[in-house]
C-alpha cells in the first residue's frame, strides 16, 4: 500500500513540476485522507460479507450431509424393491388374473346353464298347457323359452352344439301351436263361400256365409275354447296380425265390397245359442244405385254383429299395450273399405246439378254419423275423418265431376257423325239460356232463343240496326256441333250459379272443351274430310258456327254473374282465329283437290288443239262435260249446306279455274283452222250455256236464277271466256273494233300479245291481216 501511494505522489509531482510546492503539498494531502477514507470502507465491506457468509455456508455443508444420507437410503430401497418385492408382486397379478379369468368362465357357465334350464322349464311347461289347452298360457311359456334361446345365441365366444338342436324344437313347437291356434280359428270363424268361379256376381254373393262361434259348446270333445285365449296367444306369438289380415281380406271380399257394390243386397244376422250368422238377403225391387245413407246403415250393422261377438275382445299386444279386436282389424282394412266408399259410393252421390248440392248436405250428415259409429266401435281412430273431408269437400267433386261429365260428352259429339246436320238460319230458334240484362238480378232462365239477336238494337238516335247484324247466315252444321255449343252455354250456366272455385273450373272446362274440339274432330275424321267435300263444307260451317258464339260468349257470362267471372277476364274471343283458321284450311284443301280434279280432266282435251279431228274432238268435249258435271255435282252436294256467299265464291272459283284454263290452252295454239275455230266455239258455247247451271245454292230452283244471272261477279275469267269466243267467230275488223286501240272491251281482257298472237292462228298472213296486226298496240 505504501508502495502504491509512493507511486502515485511521485507521479503526481512528476506531473506537477512546475506547479507550486505548496499548492501541490495541499492536494497531496488531500489525497492521501481520501486513500484512507476508501481503505476504511473497503474493510468494514469486506468484515461484514464474511460473516454473513459464514453461517450459509455451515447451513448449505449440514444440508449436504443429509441429501448424501438420503440418497444412500433410497439406494437400499430400490434394490430391496427390484430384488424381493417386485418378484412378489408379478407372482400376485398373475394369480389374480387366472383367478379373474376362471370366475368370468365359471359365471358365464352358470348363467348359460340357468338359460338352459329356463328353456327346458318353459318348454315343459309349454307342452302341460298345449295338452291342458290353455293356449295363452302355452304361447307365453314358448315365448320365454325363445328368449332363452335368444340370449344363449347372442353370447359370442360360447357356442354351443346343442342351439341348434334347440331352435329346431322351438320352430316345431311354434308350428305345433300355430297349427292348434289355426285348428280353433276355423272353428271359431267359419266362412262359407260360393265357388271361386263367377264369385264377383250377385247370385254367388247371395251364397255367402259366416258363421262366428263365440258360446263354446257343452259336449267337450267338440269343446270351442274361448276366443279370448285363441285371439291373445295368437297375439303373445305375433300371428294375430296374419290371421286378421286374412279375416279382413275375406271380409272386405265377400261382406263389404259387395253391399257397397250391389245395392239389392241387405245384411241379415241371425243368432243362435253357440254361433252369430251373418248372411245376405237381395232384394227384387232394388234401385240401379243405392244411396250413401243406405250404404253406412248396411255396413254398420254389420260391424255391430262383429262388435258384439268378435271385435270387443281386448288383447295384450307386445310393445303396444292393451288393444281392441276392433282397432286392429280397423288399422288393417279401412284404407281399403274407405277408398270403396269413395270410389263406387260418395263420387257417384256427388249432385250433377248446383241446384242439388244443398239436398247433399244430408250425405255430409250421415257420413259424419257413419264415422263417429265406428269411432265408438273403437275400429277408427279419433283422428280418421278421410270419408267425412271428401264429403265435405264436395263443392271441389262436383266441379271435377261435372268437368269429366262435359268433357266426355263434349268427346262423344265430336266423335259422332258429321253428316247429321240441322239448318240454320238468321231467325231460327235453339235451345240456348237467355240471359239478364247486366246488372238486372233476374234469375237465369231457359228459353227457346239465341241470345245473339233480341231485336233492333238501338245507336242512340232514329238509325236502327237490322235484326239480322252479326247473325250467322243461313247454312247447314252438324247436329252434335250445335249440341255442343249448347253444352257449353248450359256448363256457363251452371257456372254463375256455383262458388268461385267451382265457377273458374267449369269455366276452364268450357275452354278445354273448344281446344279439344280442334285436336278431336281433326284427326278422328280426317280420311271423311279429305274425300267427301259435302263433310269438308259441314266442317268449315261447324267452325264458323263456333267461332260466331265464341265472340260474345264469355261476356254474355261475364256480366250475368256477380260472382268471380265479372272481376276475371272472362274471354273465348282468342280461340276465335283458331277456328275460323280450322274451318277454311280444311275447306281450301278440299278446293284444291276440286281444282286437281278440273285441271287432270282437261288436260285430257289434248290441248284443244286439231279440232278438225274427229277424235280430238270428242276429247275435248269429253272433258268439258266431264267438268261441268263434277261441278253440278258440287253444286248439288254444297247446296243448301254452305252459305250463298261461301258457295257462289267456291263455285266460281272452281268454274273460274276451268275457263282460266280454257283461255290459256287455246290462246296458245299456233294455227287455227275455220273448222277448228267453229268447234272451239262450239265447246265454249257449251261452257257459257251450261256453267251457270252450276250455281244452285238453294233447293227453290226459281230462286236460284238471281245467283246465276250474277255469274260474272263470282268468276273472274267471265268475261275473259265470252271475249274469247268472239274473237274464235269474228273477222279482223271486228276484232279490231273490240281492241278499240287498247281501249274496247277485248282489250281489257287480253293483253296485245295475245290478241295477236290469236290474229296469227285464226288468219292467213296476207297484207290486210298485217294491218289488223298493226293496229293491236
Amino acid at each position: 500500500m505504501a508502495a502504491r501511494e509512493g507511486s502515485l505522489v511521485a507521479a503526481v509531482l512528476e506531473h506537477s513540476g512546475r506547479l507550486d510546492k505548496e499548492h501541490l503539498g495541499a492536494r497531496v494531502g488531500r489525497l492521501s485522507r481520501r486513500v484512507e477514507e476508501l481503505k476504511g470502507e473497503v474493510c468494514t465491506m469486506i468484515n461484514k460479507k464474511y460473516v454473513e457468509f459464514l453461517p450459509s455456508m455451515r447451513g448449505a455443508e449440514e444440508l449436504v450431509t443429509q441429501v448424501e444420507g438420503l440418497a444412500s437410503n433410497i439406494d437400499q430401497l430400490k434394490a430391496h424393491i427390484e430384488n424381493e418385492v417386485q418378484r412378489d408382486l408379478n407372482v400376485a397379478g398373475a394369480e389374480f388374473t387366472e383367478l379373474k379369468q376362471q370366475l368370468e368362465r365359471d359365471t358365464l357357465v352358470l348363467s348359460v346353464l340357468k338359460k338352459l334350464q329356463e328353456f327346458d322349464t318353459a318348454v315343459k311347461e309349454f307342452h302341460s298347457a298345449l295338452l291342458e289347452e290353455q293356449y295363452v298360457a302355452a304361447a307365453q311359456q314358448l315365448e320365454k323359452a325363445r328368449s332363452s334361446l335368444r340370449t344363449l345365441e347372442s353370447r359370442k365366444g360360447f357356442e354351443l352344439k346343442v342351439l341348434k338342436a334347440l331352435g329346431k324344437e322351438l320352430v316345431v313347437q311354434t308350428q305345433n301351436i300355430i297349427y292348434h291356434l289355426w285348428q280353433e280359428w276355423q272353428k271359431l270363424i267359419v266362412w262359407k263361400l260360393p265357388p271361386s268361379k263367377g264369385s264377383s256376381s250377385l247370385e254367388a254373393v247371395v251364397l255367402s256365409e259366416l258363421h262366428l262361434h263365440t258360446v263354446p259348446a257343452q259336449d267337450k270333445d267338440t269343446a270351442v275354447p274361448p276366443m279370448q285365449a285363441v285371439l291373445q296367444a295368437l297375439a303373445v306369438l305375433g300371428e294375430l296380425h296374419y290371421k286378421l289380415k286374412d279375416f279382413g281380406h275375406f271380409l272386405l271380399q265377400y261382406i263389404l265390397k259387395p253391399l257397397i257394390l250391389h245395392p239389392s243386397l241387405e245384411p241379415v244376422s241371425e243368432e243362435q245359442p253357440d254361433v252369430f250368422i251373418l248372411r245376405f238377403r237381395s232384394q227384387e225391387l232394388a234401385l240401379d244405385e243405392a244411396s250413401p245413407m243406405e250404404v253406412f246403415d248396411k255396413i254398420k250393422l254389420v260391424f255391430e254383429v262383429l262388435q258384439k261377438c268378435l271385435l270387443n275382445v281386448a288383447l295384450e299386444q307386445p310393445g303396444e299395450g292393451r288393444v281392441t279386436l276392433a282397432e286392429l282389424l280397423g288399422e288393417l282394412i279401412w284404407e281399403e273399405l274407405s277408398d270403396c266408399l269413395i270410389h263406387n259410393c260418395l263420387v257417384k252421390s256427388i249432385p250433377t246439378n248446383s241446384s242439388k248440392l244443398e239436398q247433399y248436405k244430408e250425405v255430409i250428415k250421415s257420413t259424419e254419423e257413419f264415422e263417429k259409429a265406428l269411432k265408438k266401435m273403437q275400429f277408427l281412430k279419433e283422428d280418421t275423418t278421410a270419408l267425412l273431408k271428401y264429403a265435405c269437400n264436395v263443392n271441389s267433386h262436383f266441379a271435377n265431376k261435372k268437368c269429366q261429365d262435359v268433357i266426355m260428352a263434349a268427346r262423344s259429339l265430336m266423335t259422332s257423325e258429321i253428316h247429321n246436320t240441322v239448318k240454320i238460319t238468321p231467325d231460327s230458334s235453339v235451345a240456348l239460356p237467355e240471359l239478364p240484362d247486366p246488372g238486372s238480378g233476374d234469375h237465369l232462365k231457359m228459353h227457346r232463343a239465341s241470345p245473339l239477336h233480341s231485336g233492333l238494337v238501338n245507336l242512340g238516335s232514329e238509325s236502327r240496326l237490322s235484326p239480322l247484324t252479326l247473325s250467322l247466315p243461313t247454312c247447314r252444321i252438324s247436329s252434335s256441333v250445335q249440341q255442343l255449343v249448347q253444352l257449353a252455354y248450359h256448363t256457363l250456366l251452371e257456372a254463375t250459379a256455383s262458388t268461385d272455385l267451382c265457377c273458374l273450373q267449369l269455366f276452364n272446362c268450357v275452354r278445354d272443351v273448344f281446344q279439344l274440339f280442334c285436336e278431336v274432330v281433326p284427326t278422328y275424321h280426317r280420311e271423311t274430310l279429305q274425300k267427301l267435300p259435302q263433310l269438308a263444307a259441314i266442317h268449315h260451317n261447324n267452325c264458323m258456327y263456333i267461332a260466331h258464339h265464341l265472340l260474345t260468349l264469355g261476356h254474355q257470362f261475364r256480366y250475368s254473374s256477380a260472382g268471380v267471372l265479372s272481376s276475371v277476364a272472362v274471354t273465348f274471343v282468342d280461340l276465335v282465329p283458331g277456328f275460323r283458321r280450322l274451318g277454311v284450311e280444311c275447306f281450301l284443301a278440299q278446293m284444291r283437290v276440286q281444282k286437281g280434279e278440273i285441271l287432270e280432266r282437261l288436260s285430257s282435251a289434248r290441248n284443244f288443239s286439231n279440232m278438225d279431228d274427229e277424235e280430238n274432238y270428242r276429247a275435248a268435249n269429253k272433258a268439258i262435260k266431264q267438268v261441268l258435271h263434277q261441278l253440278r255435282r258440287l253444286g248439288m252436294v254444297w247446296q243448301d249446306v254452305l252459305p250463298v256467299n261461301v258457295y257462289c265464291k267456291a263455285m266460281g272459283t272452281l268454274l273460274n279455274t276451268a275457263l282460266a284454263e280454257i283461255v290459256t290452252r287455246i290462246v296458245a295454239l299456233e294455227d287455227i283452222s275455220a273448222e277448228d275455230a267453229d268447234r272451239l266455239y262450239s265447246l265454249c258455247r257449251t261452257m257459257v250455256e251450261e256453267g251457270p247451271q252450276v250455281f244452285t245454292p238453294l233447293l227453290e230452283e226459281d230462286k236460284n236464277k238471281k245467283y246465276q244471272e250474277e255469274v260474272p261477279v263470282y268468276v273472274q275469267n267471265w268475261m275473259t271466256f265470252k271475249e274469247l269466243m268472239i274473237i274464235l267467230q269474228a273477222n279482223l275488223q271486228e276484232i279490231v273494233d273490240q281492241w278499240a286501240d287498247g281501249k274496247g272491251p277485248l282489250a281489257k281482257e287480253f293483253s296485245a300479245a295475245e290478241v295477236k298472237s290469236l290474229i296469227r292462228a285464226l288468219f292467213q298472213n296476207t297484207e290486210r291481216r298485217a294491218a289488223a296486226l298493226a293496229k293491236i298496240k
